[in-house]
């Protein structure tokens, strides 16, 4: 249906954040601090899930360099950081870190834990995962389909990083990449897979906390103002927008069904490249002469991918 020349463009190069030297503070007993965020310091405060100091960072403009960030705050590796999640320490896949944080929120830093192989037979052609990555180099299991041929496997769980597929390095490789992987292997094929699981949360204190005045939870991320990670590298202030929100979760969701993969930050940089346009070959062709021809999205993938944003458009989300 669209005729359409694939390129990939070359994308501009990271910016500089402010250079605010990250700085280690009190846990004040366990109590969530005041957020520092403002527009002149955009300091977060980041604690290591499985139980750690608070500390804050500051001075980043991609997901890369926030995990460079935390790494350099807790004197660890960021290769240890598996992935963040935003106001809950645990594996929460619907608290993941993606391509915006809210000015007040708290970001929780996933570590590696242990290590563990899986032999399994694949009896399906689907195996019944959904992959993302944590925009740095690992991807992971972020749901398991009820029924599907992984769900029954104990030792597979959502969070795992998937490391190794028969041998074959997937660190380094982004999502799509690795559900390829998946779905290339053969039905009836025995295959080993090696995952590593977060650490464990050692401790629950640093939860939050109930209101005393009110009884309610502290929305950490109630305000309206959001850093949104940009294509270009560069991290922007944006008032909240329930209309591209909308979009955006729906492009996801169309990512997931067809491509078994998740990432909202690719999911905004979609909706980005339809701002402007009137139809889905314009659409398409926006598509095209971006760094995302690279996925070479089908005619029906981009057909779906138009219907998501015209009913975000129109209110009908």
């Amino acid at each position: 249906m669209f005729k359409r020349q694939r390129s990939k463009n070359s994308s501009s190069g990271m910016q500089n954040g402010d250079g605010t030297p990250p700085t280690i503070v009190e846990n004040n007993g366990g109590k969530p601090p005041v957020s520092p965020v403002s527009r002149n310091t955009l300091q977060f405060y980041s604690q290591l899930a499985h139980g750690s100091p608070t500390a804050f960072v500051s001075g980043f403009s991609n997901v890369k360099e926030l995990y460079d960030k935390i790494g350099e705050c807790f004197d660890i590796p960021p290769s240890e950081i598996l992935f963040c999640t935003l106001n809950t320490y645990k594996t929460d896949m619907k608290k993941l870190l993606g391509g915006q944080i809210g000015l007040e929120d708290f970001i929780f830093a996933h570590r590696k834990g242990r290590p563990k192989e899986v032999e399994l037979t694949k009896s399906e052609d689907a195996l019944g995962l959904t992959i993302t990555d944590n925009g740095a180099g690992y991807a992971f299991i972020k749901r398991i389909k009820e029924g599907s041929v992984i769900y029954n496997i104990p030792h597979i769980q959502v969070g795992d990083h998937i490391e190794k597929l028969d041998g074959q390095n997937m660190v380094g490789k982004r999502h799509f990449e690795v559900a390829k992987a998946l779905k290339d292997i053969p039905k009836g094929a025995t295959f080993t897979i090696r995952l590593v699981e977060p650490m464990k949360s050692g401790f629950s204190s640093i939860a939050p906390k109930l209101n005393k005045t009110n009884g309610t939870k502290k929305g950490y991320g109630s305000g309206k103002e959001t850093l949104r990670f940009k294509a270009s590298g560069k991290a922007e202030i944006q008032e909240q927008d329930s209309m591209m929100d909308a979009g955006v979760e729906k492009i996801n969701n169309i990512l997931e069904s067809f491509m078994g993969i998740n990432d909202s930050e690719l999911s905004a940089q979609i909706w980005e490249l339809s701002v402007g346009k009137q139809n889905s070959m314009d659409f398409a062709e926006s598509i095209d002469e971006s760094d995302l021809a690279v996925f070479e999205f089908s005619d029906e993938i981009i057909i779906e991918l138009w219907g998501a944003i015209t009913d975000a458009r129109d209110g009908r989300l």
